[in-house]
């Protein structure tokens, strides 16, 4: 019988597992169900460097459960194949595995990911003397080339209808329209602006700004367009949440009023769904959305690369250069030039 593919295959003796570090219990709880990597887990200084890695070293949610899920991938197509002991890891088996990932229908970025989570990690056992070498350092990733970003952008028309239909007299509708204006404006991540609170809205030079917390630390500060300055405006004294400088900003909703707790990003997909197709938008416009149509905008009427970067707290303007839709545009209109 062929040797089964998932990592309940173990070695028969394992080390009890060390202490969580200080503050990880609650970073290992949100990286999903399922044993830890039974390859990364077979000593006890091992099991220890492994999990500090994935408390301390991956500050982003998202990205963390990513990685852990390949690191655990990888750690079971090893075990599969026999192979328990770490040290014997060598590039061909990475390699290997790699292309057992692109045979099975993962994608060539989900493949480049797999192979940096196991990289990275394998650096970090490095750097702590468990390991000798770092295998996947030999190994190269697949080519893929991005030239266009994927997330639907919406027109200038469409959102001018987004705007405008919000019912009036509804705090709902005036937190939804401050919410969407955020991210469209400001070409911040979701995750940016559900972090907000309130005194991260402040007045400078008569002039309101945020204070947003992106990805990697970053702090990024920008005046608000005056109409999102309108927008939260309104929202923040309808809600009267001005004096709660600590609380979120953008609150969920419960039982007809507010909760003093931030949205979640389903949430709020659910909620740009619904807001769609009540302007009558048939666009699969998601969360991401607004950022890529706020810096397609931007950059269609004059503004700079460069800038939009700094505004999106983007490392590298290819990145920026991503969510530039304006060749659609151009597109269309040469399509409109065929006449039968």
């Amino acid at each position: 019988m062929p040797p089964s593919s998932d990592d309940s295959l173990v070695p028969e003796v394992l080390p009890a597992l060390p202490a969580v570090p200080q503050g990880g219990e609650a970073a290992l709880a949100a990286l999903g169900p399922g044993a830890p990597p039974a390859l990364f887990m077979s000593k006890h200084d091992m099991a220890k460097r492994t999990l500090e890695f994935f408390v301390t070293q991956i500050p982003n949610g998202h990205t963390r459960r990513a990685y852990y899920g390949a690191v655990r991938r990888f750690s079971a197509w090893c075990l599969s194949r026999l192979l328990a002991d770490l040290g014997r890891v060598e590039p061909v088996h990475i390699a290997a595995w790699l292309k057992a990932l692109e045979d099975g229908g993962s994608s060539r970025p989900t493949v480049k990911q797999h192979l940096a989570a196991v990289r990275m990690l394998f650096d970090w056992l490095v750097v702590g003397q468990i390991v000798a070498h770092n295998p996947a350092h030999a190994v190269r990733s697949p080519k893929h080339v991005v030239k266009k970003g994927k997330t639907p952008v919406l027109s200038t028309e469409e959102m001018h209808d987004l705007f405008d239909g919000f019912p009036a007299g509804s705090l709902v509708a005036l937190r939804d329209r401050a919410l969407l204006a955020t991210m469209a404006y400001t070409f911040a991540r979701v995750g940016a602006v559900l972090a907000l609170k309130v005194k991260d809205y402040y007045v400078q030079g008569r002039r309101g700004w945020l204070r947003l917390h992106e990805k990697g630390g970053k702090v990024n500060e920008m005046p608000c367009h005056h109409a999102l300055e309108q927008f939260l405006d309104e929202y923040i004294e309808a809600a009267k949440i001005a004096g709660d400088s600590e609380g979120p900003l953008f609150r969920a909703w419960r039982s007809g009023a507010l909760q003093r707790r931030e949205l979640d990003q389903s949430s709020v997909h659910r909620m740009v769904r619904r807001r769609l197709r009540q302007a009558g938008i048939r666009s699969r416009a998601g969360n991401h959305s607004f950022r890529a149509t706020g810096i397609t905008n931007y950059l269609k009427n004059g503004g700079k690369l460069e800038l939009a970067q700094q505004m999106a707290a983007h490392a590298s303007p290819r990145t920026t250069s991503l969510y530039d839709r304006r060749g659609d545009e151009i597109s269309l209109d040469e399509i409109e030039k065929i006449s039968y």
